[in-house]
Protein backbone atom coordinates (compact mmCIF):
# COMPACT_ATOMS: atom_id res chain seq x y z
CA UNK A 1 0.00 0.00 0.00
CA UNK A 2 1.65 3.27 -0.98
CA UNK A 3 2.25 6.10 1.55
CA UNK A 4 0.89 9.49 1.28
CA UNK A 5 2.79 12.21 1.72
CA UNK A 6 2.53 15.67 2.51
CA UNK A 7 2.24 17.13 -0.80
CA UNK A 8 -0.73 14.17 -1.59
CA UNK A 9 -2.44 15.98 1.30
CA UNK A 10 -1.74 19.12 0.23
CA UNK A 11 -3.13 18.71 -3.13
CA UNK A 12 -6.04 16.71 -2.26
CA UNK A 13 -6.63 19.31 -0.35
CA UNK A 14 -6.56 22.22 -2.74
CA UNK A 15 -8.19 20.07 -5.24
CA UNK A 16 -11.40 19.62 -2.09
CA UNK A 17 -11.04 23.25 -1.53
CA UNK A 18 -11.81 24.40 -5.71
CA UNK A 19 -14.35 22.00 -5.31
CA UNK A 20 -16.29 23.37 -2.48
CA UNK A 21 -15.64 27.00 -4.33
CA UNK A 22 -16.80 26.32 -7.63
CA UNK A 23 -19.77 24.20 -5.72
CA UNK A 24 -20.25 27.61 -3.45
CA UNK A 25 -19.90 30.08 -6.54
CA UNK A 26 -22.72 27.94 -8.53
CA UNK A 27 -24.80 28.46 -5.70
CA UNK A 28 -24.49 31.83 -5.52
CA UNK A 29 -25.55 31.93 -9.07
CA UNK A 30 -29.26 31.59 -7.63
CA UNK A 31 -29.09 33.64 -5.48
CA UNK A 32 -32.42 36.65 -5.10
CA UNK A 33 -31.39 39.23 -7.92
CA UNK A 34 -31.61 35.94 -10.34
CA UNK A 35 -34.80 35.01 -9.03
CA UNK A 36 -36.09 38.43 -9.36
CA UNK A 37 -34.92 38.41 -12.78
CA UNK A 38 -36.90 34.90 -13.43
CA UNK A 39 -39.84 36.35 -11.95
CA UNK A 40 -40.32 39.92 -13.39
CA UNK A 41 -39.54 37.77 -16.94
CA UNK A 42 -42.03 35.32 -16.57
CA UNK A 43 -44.67 38.07 -15.70
CA UNK A 44 -43.80 40.76 -18.45
CA UNK A 45 -44.07 38.02 -20.95
CA UNK A 46 -47.46 37.41 -19.92
CA UNK A 47 -48.36 40.18 -19.89
CA UNK A 48 -47.37 41.08 -23.44
CA UNK A 49 -49.19 37.84 -24.52
CA UNK A 50 -52.51 38.94 -22.80
CA UNK A 51 -52.05 42.78 -24.10
CA UNK A 52 -51.82 41.49 -27.94
CA UNK A 53 -54.49 38.60 -27.28
CA UNK A 54 -56.57 41.62 -25.50
CA UNK A 55 -55.84 44.43 -28.23
CA UNK A 56 -56.48 41.81 -31.14
CA UNK A 57 -59.82 41.03 -29.22
CA UNK A 58 -60.71 44.66 -29.06
CA UNK A 59 -60.77 45.72 -25.25
CA UNK A 60 -57.86 48.61 -26.44
CA UNK A 61 -60.89 50.77 -26.80
CA UNK A 62 -62.11 49.89 -23.00
CA UNK A 63 -63.44 53.06 -21.23
CA UNK A 64 -61.53 54.48 -18.31
CA UNK A 65 -58.49 53.69 -19.49
CA UNK A 66 -59.37 50.28 -18.50
CA UNK A 67 -57.29 48.29 -20.96
CA UNK A 68 -53.92 48.15 -18.62
CA UNK A 69 -56.24 46.58 -15.81
CA UNK A 70 -57.87 43.84 -17.79
CA UNK A 71 -54.25 43.02 -18.85
CA UNK A 72 -53.11 42.80 -15.07
CA UNK A 73 -56.64 40.85 -14.13
CA UNK A 74 -55.99 38.71 -17.00
CA UNK A 75 -52.40 37.77 -16.19
CA UNK A 76 -53.75 36.87 -12.60
CA UNK A 77 -56.38 34.55 -13.78
CA UNK A 78 -53.43 32.51 -16.48
CA UNK A 79 -51.50 31.47 -12.80
CA UNK A 80 -54.75 30.48 -11.04
CA UNK A 81 -55.79 33.64 -9.40
CA UNK A 82 -59.66 34.81 -8.82
CA UNK A 83 -61.31 37.85 -10.14
CA UNK A 84 -64.67 38.56 -8.85
CA UNK A 85 -66.81 40.19 -11.21
CA UNK A 86 -69.73 43.13 -9.56
CA UNK A 87 -72.16 44.74 -11.74
CA UNK A 88 -74.60 47.90 -11.17
CA UNK A 89 -77.17 49.32 -13.53
CA UNK A 90 -79.21 52.03 -11.99
CA UNK A 91 -81.83 52.29 -9.70
CA UNK A 92 -84.45 50.22 -11.85
CA UNK A 93 -82.10 47.37 -13.10
CA UNK A 94 -79.42 45.31 -12.32
CA UNK A 95 -76.23 43.54 -13.92
CA UNK A 96 -75.07 40.31 -12.81
CA UNK A 97 -71.81 38.90 -13.90
CA UNK A 98 -69.40 36.26 -13.31
CA UNK A 99 -66.17 34.23 -15.03
CA UNK A 100 -64.29 31.24 -14.40
CA UNK A 101 -61.66 30.35 -17.06
CA UNK A 102 -57.98 30.19 -17.56
CA UNK A 103 -56.26 31.67 -20.73
CA UNK A 104 -54.06 29.08 -21.58
CA UNK A 105 -52.03 30.61 -24.32
CA UNK A 106 -51.04 33.28 -21.72
CA UNK A 107 -50.27 30.44 -18.94
CA UNK A 108 -48.02 28.51 -21.37
CA UNK A 109 -46.02 31.42 -22.45
CA UNK A 110 -45.20 32.52 -18.42
CA UNK A 111 -44.33 28.59 -17.72
CA UNK A 112 -42.03 28.11 -20.45
CA UNK A 113 -40.05 31.29 -19.77
CA UNK A 114 -40.30 30.61 -16.07
CA UNK A 115 -39.09 27.01 -16.33
CA UNK A 116 -36.56 28.10 -18.74
CA UNK A 117 -35.36 30.45 -15.77
CA UNK A 118 -35.61 27.45 -12.65
CA UNK A 119 -33.21 25.29 -14.83
CA UNK A 120 -30.67 27.73 -16.11
CA UNK A 121 -28.64 27.62 -13.07
CA UNK A 122 -29.21 24.21 -12.19
CA UNK A 123 -27.41 23.00 -15.46
CA UNK A 124 -24.61 20.62 -15.91
CA UNK A 125 -24.88 19.11 -12.62
CA UNK A 126 -26.33 15.62 -11.77
CA UNK A 127 -27.21 15.99 -8.19
CA UNK A 128 -28.59 19.11 -5.61
CA UNK A 129 -29.41 18.74 -2.62
CA UNK A 130 -32.27 19.17 -1.50
CA UNK A 131 -31.79 22.19 0.67
CA UNK A 132 -30.42 23.88 -2.34
CA UNK A 133 -33.20 23.10 -4.08
CA UNK A 134 -35.48 24.73 -1.56
CA UNK A 135 -33.95 27.51 -1.38
CA UNK A 136 -33.69 28.51 -4.94
CA UNK A 137 -37.66 27.30 -4.83
CA UNK A 138 -37.72 29.40 -1.98
CA UNK A 139 -36.31 33.01 -3.46
CA UNK A 140 -39.01 32.67 -6.18
CA UNK A 141 -41.85 32.11 -4.08
CA UNK A 142 -41.41 35.15 -1.96
CA UNK A 143 -40.90 37.04 -5.17
CA UNK A 144 -43.69 35.49 -6.89
CA UNK A 145 -45.65 36.25 -3.96
CA UNK A 146 -44.77 40.06 -3.64
CA UNK A 147 -45.38 40.68 -7.66
CA UNK A 148 -48.92 38.62 -7.01
CA UNK A 149 -49.61 41.35 -4.51
CA UNK A 150 -48.77 44.03 -6.69
CA UNK A 151 -50.87 42.50 -9.46
CA UNK A 152 -53.81 42.28 -7.78
CA UNK A 153 -53.70 45.74 -6.61
CA UNK A 154 -53.58 46.38 -10.29
CA UNK A 155 -56.08 44.38 -11.53
CA UNK A 156 -59.52 46.45 -10.31
CA UNK A 157 -61.15 48.76 -12.28
CA UNK A 158 -65.53 49.55 -13.26
CA UNK A 159 -66.07 50.99 -16.56
CA UNK A 160 -69.39 51.13 -18.42
CA UNK A 161 -71.21 48.24 -20.96
CA UNK A 162 -72.47 49.71 -23.62
CA UNK A 163 -75.81 49.24 -24.15
CA UNK A 164 -76.06 48.48 -28.05
CA UNK A 165 -78.07 49.88 -30.31
CA UNK A 166 -79.52 53.75 -30.10
CA UNK A 167 -83.16 53.17 -29.21
CA UNK A 168 -82.01 50.92 -25.87
CA UNK A 169 -79.42 53.96 -25.17
CA UNK A 170 -81.98 56.03 -25.32
CA UNK A 171 -83.93 53.66 -23.22
CA UNK A 172 -81.08 53.36 -20.77
CA UNK A 173 -81.23 57.43 -20.27
CA UNK A 174 -84.96 57.60 -19.75
CA UNK A 175 -85.02 54.50 -17.09
CA UNK A 176 -81.40 55.55 -15.49
CA UNK A 177 -80.03 52.19 -16.30
CA UNK A 178 -76.62 52.85 -17.18
CA UNK A 179 -75.06 49.43 -16.81
CA UNK A 180 -71.55 48.84 -15.34
CA UNK A 181 -69.45 46.28 -14.47
CA UNK A 182 -66.54 45.99 -12.05
CA UNK A 183 -64.33 43.83 -11.40
CA UNK A 184 -61.21 42.74 -8.80
CA UNK A 185 -59.07 40.25 -8.13
CA UNK A 186 -59.88 37.66 -4.56
CA UNK A 187 -56.47 38.40 -2.99
CA UNK A 188 -56.55 35.37 -0.69
CA UNK A 189 -57.44 32.85 -3.12
CA UNK A 190 -55.02 34.29 -5.57
CA UNK A 191 -52.20 34.21 -3.89
CA UNK A 192 -52.73 30.30 -2.61
CA UNK A 193 -53.46 29.41 -5.78
CA UNK A 194 -50.92 31.25 -7.64
CA UNK A 195 -48.29 30.01 -5.45
CA UNK A 196 -49.64 26.62 -5.94
CA UNK A 197 -48.83 27.20 -9.48
CA UNK A 198 -45.62 27.94 -8.95
CA UNK A 199 -44.84 25.18 -7.03
CA UNK A 200 -46.25 23.01 -9.93
CA UNK A 201 -44.01 24.52 -12.04
CA UNK A 202 -41.41 23.83 -9.98
CA UNK A 203 -41.66 20.43 -9.56
CA UNK A 204 -42.85 19.54 -13.40
CA UNK A 205 -39.54 21.49 -14.87
CA UNK A 206 -37.28 19.41 -12.43
CA UNK A 207 -38.93 16.55 -13.47
CA UNK A 208 -39.07 16.60 -17.39
CA UNK A 209 -35.70 18.19 -17.97
CA UNK A 210 -32.48 15.73 -18.03
CA UNK A 211 -30.40 19.15 -17.00
CA UNK A 212 -32.16 19.71 -13.72
CA UNK A 213 -29.92 18.14 -11.11
CA UNK A 214 -31.97 16.10 -8.41
CA UNK A 215 -31.44 14.78 -4.85
CA UNK A 216 -29.66 11.88 -4.33
CA UNK A 217 -32.22 10.33 -2.98
CA UNK A 218 -34.78 10.96 -5.76
CA UNK A 219 -32.26 9.85 -8.64
CA UNK A 220 -34.06 6.09 -8.92
CA UNK A 221 -37.06 7.15 -9.77
CA UNK A 222 -35.72 9.31 -12.95
CA UNK A 223 -35.83 6.74 -14.93
CA UNK A 224 -39.44 6.16 -14.64
CA UNK A 225 -41.06 9.01 -14.49
CA UNK A 226 -38.67 11.57 -16.07
CA UNK A 227 -39.62 10.15 -19.72
CA UNK A 228 -43.12 9.92 -18.85
CA UNK A 229 -43.28 13.31 -18.14
CA UNK A 230 -41.00 14.66 -20.87
CA UNK A 231 -43.52 13.11 -23.35
CA UNK A 232 -46.38 14.38 -22.29
CA UNK A 233 -45.10 17.77 -22.39
CA UNK A 234 -43.96 17.43 -25.87
CA UNK A 235 -47.54 16.52 -26.55
CA UNK A 236 -48.87 19.30 -24.86
CA UNK A 237 -46.71 21.91 -26.61
CA UNK A 238 -47.44 19.97 -29.98
CA UNK A 239 -50.89 20.83 -29.96
CA UNK A 240 -50.23 23.94 -29.15
CA UNK A 241 -47.74 24.60 -31.94
CA UNK A 242 -50.59 22.28 -34.64
CA UNK A 243 -53.34 25.19 -33.73
CA UNK A 244 -51.32 28.20 -33.89
CA UNK A 245 -50.45 26.92 -37.64
CA UNK A 246 -54.01 25.84 -38.06
CA UNK A 247 -54.91 29.25 -36.69
CA UNK A 248 -52.92 31.46 -39.04
CA UNK A 249 -53.43 29.38 -42.15
CA UNK A 250 -57.48 29.88 -41.74
CA UNK A 251 -56.43 33.61 -40.98
CA UNK A 252 -54.81 33.79 -44.43
CA UNK A 253 -57.25 32.00 -46.31
CA UNK A 254 -60.76 33.05 -44.90
CA UNK A 255 -60.25 36.19 -43.18
CA UNK A 256 -61.11 37.41 -39.27
CA UNK A 257 -57.48 37.75 -38.87
CA UNK A 258 -57.58 39.73 -36.08
CA UNK A 259 -60.55 37.47 -34.47
CA UNK A 260 -58.17 34.24 -34.77
CA UNK A 261 -55.08 36.27 -33.34
CA UNK A 262 -56.68 36.75 -30.06
CA UNK A 263 -57.74 33.19 -30.00
CA UNK A 264 -54.11 32.06 -30.20
CA UNK A 265 -53.14 34.51 -27.99
CA UNK A 266 -55.95 33.92 -25.06
CA UNK A 267 -56.91 30.36 -25.51
CA UNK A 268 -55.23 28.51 -28.19
CA UNK A 269 -54.74 25.30 -25.76
CA UNK A 270 -58.23 26.03 -24.33
CA UNK A 271 -59.70 24.62 -28.13
CA UNK A 272 -56.62 22.35 -28.78
CA UNK A 273 -56.51 20.26 -25.65
CA UNK A 274 -59.95 19.80 -25.39
CA UNK A 275 -59.93 18.86 -28.70
CA UNK A 276 -57.35 15.91 -27.86
CA UNK A 277 -59.37 14.77 -24.81
CA UNK A 278 -62.53 14.89 -27.22
CA UNK A 279 -60.16 13.08 -29.80
CA UNK A 280 -59.38 10.13 -27.35
CA UNK A 281 -63.25 10.24 -26.66
CA UNK A 282 -63.49 12.11 -23.40
CA UNK A 283 -67.52 14.13 -23.56
CA UNK A 284 -67.86 17.50 -22.00
CA UNK A 285 -71.19 19.21 -21.34
CA UNK A 286 -71.84 22.81 -22.10
CA UNK A 287 -73.57 25.41 -24.20
CA UNK A 288 -73.37 28.99 -25.37
CA UNK A 289 -75.95 31.48 -25.22
CA UNK A 290 -76.45 34.64 -26.32
CA UNK A 291 -74.54 37.56 -28.38
CA UNK A 292 -71.79 38.80 -26.11
CA UNK A 293 -70.15 34.92 -26.90
CA UNK A 294 -69.93 35.31 -30.39
CA UNK A 295 -66.61 33.34 -30.24
CA UNK A 296 -64.75 32.71 -33.56
CA UNK A 297 -64.76 29.24 -32.31
CA UNK A 298 -65.33 26.25 -34.96
CA UNK A 299 -68.50 26.32 -36.58
CA UNK A 300 -69.43 22.69 -35.40
CA UNK A 301 -68.68 23.18 -31.83
CA UNK A 302 -70.23 26.07 -31.80
CA UNK A 303 -73.67 24.42 -33.77
CA UNK A 304 -73.21 21.46 -30.67
CA UNK A 305 -72.96 24.14 -27.87
CA UNK A 306 -76.21 26.08 -29.34
CA UNK A 307 -78.62 23.02 -29.36
CA UNK A 308 -79.80 23.23 -26.02
CA UNK A 309 -79.90 23.88 -22.87
CA UNK A 310 -76.80 21.43 -22.00
CA UNK A 311 -75.39 19.82 -24.98
CA UNK A 312 -72.78 16.73 -24.89
CA UNK A 313 -69.71 17.57 -26.78
CA UNK A 314 -68.41 14.40 -28.31
CA UNK A 315 -66.57 12.80 -31.00
CA UNK A 316 -70.82 11.59 -31.55
CA UNK A 317 -71.79 14.84 -31.60
CA UNK A 318 -69.36 16.62 -34.22
CA UNK A 319 -69.44 14.04 -36.59
CA UNK A 320 -73.09 14.16 -36.57
CA UNK A 321 -72.97 18.09 -38.11
CA UNK A 322 -69.38 17.58 -40.21
CA UNK A 323 -67.97 13.76 -40.33
CA UNK A 324 -64.11 15.12 -40.54
CA UNK A 325 -64.27 15.50 -37.32
CA UNK A 326 -63.36 11.63 -37.02
CA UNK A 327 -60.25 13.08 -37.91
CA UNK A 328 -59.73 13.99 -34.27
CA UNK A 329 -59.20 10.24 -32.87
CA UNK A 330 -56.51 9.35 -36.03
CA UNK A 331 -54.63 12.49 -34.82
CA UNK A 332 -55.13 11.41 -31.29
CA UNK A 333 -53.76 7.70 -31.64
CA UNK A 334 -50.76 9.08 -33.94
CA UNK A 335 -50.17 11.57 -31.33
CA UNK A 336 -50.09 9.70 -28.43
CA UNK A 337 -48.36 6.61 -30.31
CA UNK A 338 -45.33 8.83 -31.18
CA UNK A 339 -45.27 10.46 -27.63
CA UNK A 340 -44.86 6.53 -26.61
CA UNK A 341 -42.16 5.94 -28.71
CA UNK A 342 -40.38 9.07 -27.77
CA UNK A 343 -40.86 8.02 -23.59
CA UNK A 344 -39.88 4.49 -24.36
CA UNK A 345 -36.36 6.05 -26.71
CA UNK A 346 -35.71 8.00 -23.52
CA UNK A 347 -36.28 5.03 -20.92
CA UNK A 348 -33.90 2.21 -20.07
CA UNK A 349 -33.36 -0.39 -22.51
CA UNK A 350 -34.09 -3.18 -20.05
CA UNK A 351 -37.81 -2.02 -19.64
CA UNK A 352 -40.49 -4.53 -21.18
CA UNK A 353 -43.21 -3.39 -23.08
CA UNK A 354 -45.88 -4.02 -20.87
CA UNK A 355 -43.71 -1.17 -18.21
CA UNK A 356 -44.27 1.45 -20.62
CA UNK A 357 -47.64 0.63 -20.99
CA UNK A 358 -48.21 1.60 -16.79
CA UNK A 359 -46.43 4.35 -17.36
CA UNK A 360 -47.07 5.75 -20.27
CA UNK A 361 -51.01 4.90 -18.62
CA UNK A 362 -50.34 6.78 -15.47
CA UNK A 363 -48.99 9.59 -17.38
CA UNK A 364 -51.36 10.49 -20.14
CA UNK A 365 -54.65 9.64 -16.84
CA UNK A 366 -52.89 12.98 -15.40
CA UNK A 367 -52.54 14.76 -18.14
CA UNK A 368 -56.37 14.31 -19.07
CA UNK A 369 -56.93 15.16 -15.53
CA UNK A 370 -54.82 18.50 -15.56
CA UNK A 371 -56.58 19.58 -18.82
CA UNK A 372 -60.07 18.59 -17.13
CA UNK A 373 -59.31 20.90 -14.12
CA UNK A 374 -57.99 23.99 -16.58
CA UNK A 375 -60.48 23.35 -19.18
CA UNK A 376 -63.47 24.44 -17.43
CA UNK A 377 -65.06 27.22 -18.31
CA UNK A 378 -67.79 29.26 -16.45
CA UNK A 379 -69.04 32.98 -17.73
CA UNK A 380 -72.36 34.53 -17.49
CA UNK A 381 -73.46 37.92 -18.23
CA UNK A 382 -77.36 39.16 -17.58
CA UNK A 383 -79.08 42.93 -17.83
CA UNK A 384 -82.43 42.85 -16.28
CA UNK A 385 -84.75 45.66 -15.62
CA UNK A 386 -87.90 45.30 -13.11
CA UNK A 387 -86.87 41.47 -12.28
CA UNK A 388 -86.83 40.70 -16.21
CA UNK A 389 -84.49 39.34 -17.40
CA UNK A 390 -82.65 39.82 -21.15
CA UNK A 391 -83.67 43.09 -21.65
CA UNK A 392 -80.94 44.45 -22.76
CA UNK A 393 -81.63 43.79 -26.78
CA UNK A 394 -78.93 40.13 -26.51
CA UNK A 395 -76.83 41.84 -23.83
CA UNK A 396 -77.54 38.85 -21.72
CA UNK A 397 -75.33 35.44 -22.38
CA UNK A 398 -73.71 31.93 -20.97
CA UNK A 399 -70.95 29.64 -22.08
CA UNK A 400 -69.93 26.51 -19.87
CA UNK A 401 -68.00 23.77 -20.61
CA UNK A 402 -67.39 21.08 -18.18
CA UNK A 403 -65.94 17.31 -18.39
CA UNK A 404 -67.03 13.86 -17.73
CA UNK A 405 -64.48 13.24 -15.61
CA UNK A 406 -64.30 9.55 -15.39
CA UNK A 407 -64.83 8.58 -18.89
CA UNK A 408 -62.01 11.37 -20.01
CA UNK A 409 -60.05 8.97 -17.27
CA UNK A 410 -60.85 5.66 -18.41
CA UNK A 411 -60.31 6.49 -22.03
CA UNK A 412 -56.80 8.02 -21.23
CA UNK A 413 -56.05 4.80 -18.90
CA UNK A 414 -56.88 2.40 -22.54
CA UNK A 415 -55.20 4.78 -24.69
CA UNK A 416 -52.26 5.49 -22.34
CA UNK A 417 -51.52 1.57 -22.00
CA UNK A 418 -52.06 0.54 -25.63
CA UNK A 419 -49.62 3.92 -27.18
CA UNK A 420 -47.55 2.71 -24.06
CA UNK A 421 -47.21 -1.16 -25.28
CA UNK A 422 -46.27 -0.59 -28.83
CA UNK A 423 -44.10 2.05 -28.01
CA UNK A 424 -42.23 -0.14 -26.29
CA UNK A 425 -41.99 -2.55 -28.60
CA UNK A 426 -41.05 0.38 -31.47
CA UNK A 427 -38.33 1.34 -29.65
CA UNK A 428 -37.00 -1.71 -29.04
CA UNK A 429 -34.35 -1.27 -32.18
CA UNK A 430 -33.53 2.17 -31.24
CA UNK A 431 -30.04 2.39 -29.48
CA UNK A 432 -30.58 4.14 -26.11
CA UNK A 433 -28.55 6.26 -23.81
CA UNK A 434 -25.98 4.61 -22.16
CA UNK A 435 -26.09 1.21 -24.25
CA UNK A 436 -22.81 0.43 -26.34
CA UNK A 437 -23.40 -1.40 -29.49
CA UNK A 438 -20.88 -4.41 -30.15
CA UNK A 439 -20.60 -6.70 -33.08
CA UNK A 440 -23.85 -5.19 -34.21
CA UNK A 441 -25.84 -6.06 -30.95
CA UNK A 442 -26.91 -3.75 -28.41
CA UNK A 443 -25.92 -4.56 -25.06
CA UNK A 444 -26.85 -2.55 -22.11
CA UNK A 445 -23.80 -1.19 -20.07
CA UNK A 446 -23.85 1.93 -18.47
CA UNK A 447 -26.95 3.88 -17.72
CA UNK A 448 -25.94 8.01 -18.58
Amino acid sequence: MSRETPTDRAGAQHASDRRRSAFGNRQARHGWVEALVVVLAGFLVMAVVAALGLWAAGAAGLPGAAFPRVVAGVVVMAVGGSVRFSGDAGALAETRADMSVVPLSVTVAGALVIAAGILRPLRHRAVAGARELAGWGGRLAVLWVLALVGLSFLARQTFAVPAGSETLSDIGELLDISPRIGFETDLPLTLLFGLLWLVGLFVLTLLVSRRAPLPARLLRFQESVRPAAFAMVVMLLVCVALGAVIGLVSAAAQGGAADKLAVVLLCLPNLMWLALTVGLGASWEGRVEGQPFELPMPHALDTVLRNADDSTLNLRSLTEIDGRWWWLAVAAGILVLACAFLMAARSPAHMRAWQHGVHMAVALALTVLTICLLGRVSAHFALSVLGIGDLGGGLSGEVSLRPQLWTALGFAVLWGFIGGFLGGLLARPVHRRGEVRAAGRPTAAHRA
